[in-house]
């Protein structure tokens, strides 16, 4: 094996979601704004001569074929490149928590390897291949913040104040298809306008998705109640079962309980890789 990468995979906050409609084709239209955070995974890459693909999980076992391996695979096939990789990952961003974390570790993948394969393709060809893999990939091969619109395909960048958070996992977690398939889900909100929202960027809105999930998960709610308890305004973030709240200077929190995972993160201000291709 030769020519290797250590890099980071990082994760995303809501700050809000909103379900503004539906498609015929059943996929839901939405409005959100997509922040980075510095909560990531780390891969690893080495090149394979022979072709192969393969994976190490150096954390926790991880779905036989997950995110890494498919991303890995569909440039492969894409680009007709005849070398392969073996991947080490180590996961620190949860599953099923709404934050990314597959679909980050599939973009850091695409832009890893067409580095190491030398194929030198634009944003443009990996976004192609990143949305087919999920809605969310998109957005971190952009490498910034973004508004977010349509099924989730349509990026603006954005700039947004540096701030940290307080992120609440509780060991449950939440399957996308089932709170967005849930017949209480409300479909309908107005849409909003990037001005109005980066008048209060860490006060705007609302998670439309919130409400069933706490119906489907009540650990959603028991966090955020602990969040409130601490004086802050707290929210989910995405479909998964992670909640958030904006700390203020020099505000610190305890120890959360033992059913939750809870880490203070930092916005950060572009993806680590930004311009890799």
């Amino acid at each position: 094996m030769q020519a290797l990468y250590d890099i980071p995979a990082p994760a995303k906050l809501n700050l809000f979601l909103h379900i503004t409609g539906l498609r015929a084709d059943g996929y839901h239209l939405l409005q959100s704004a997509f922040m980075l955070i510095d909560w990531c995974d780390q891969l690893h890459f080495e090149v394979r001569q022979d072709g192969r693909i393969s994976r190490e999980d150096l954390t926790w076992a991880l779905p036989e074929d997950d995110l890494c391996l498919r991303a890995a695979k569909a440039l492969q096939t894409a680009s007709a490149c005849s070398l392969g990789v073996h991947i080490g990952i180590a996961k620190s961003v949860p599953a099923q928590a709404g934050m990314g974390g597959g679909s980050s570790d599939a973009a850091s993948t695409l832009l890893a390897l067409n580095r190491l394969w030398k194929l030198g393709w634009t944003h443009k060809q990996l976004a192609e291949i990143g949305l087919q893999l999920g809605a969310d990939v998109p957005f971190f091969l952009l490498g910034q913040h973004a508004w977010v619109e349509g099924v989730g395909e349509r990026l603006t960048p954005i700039s947004l104040p540096a701030a940290r958070f307080a992120v609440l996992k509780p060991d449950a977690g939440l399957d996308t298809r089932s709170v967005f398939a849930h017949p209480m889900l409300e479909r309908n909100t107005g849409l909003a306008i990037i001005s109005g929202f980066a008048a209060n960027p860490y006060g705007f809105g609302r998670n439309d998705l919130q409400p069933v999930a706490e119906l489907l998960c009540p650990a959603v709610g028991q966090s955020i109640a602990w969040l409130t308890s601490k004086g802050l305004q707290a929210r989910m973030t995405g479909s998964g079962s992670a909640v958030f709240a904006q700390l203020p200077p020099d505000f610190n929190v305890d120890d959360a309980p033992g059913n939750m995972t809870l880490r203070v993160c930092n916005s950060l201000e572009a993806h680590p890789l930004q311009g890799w291709c």
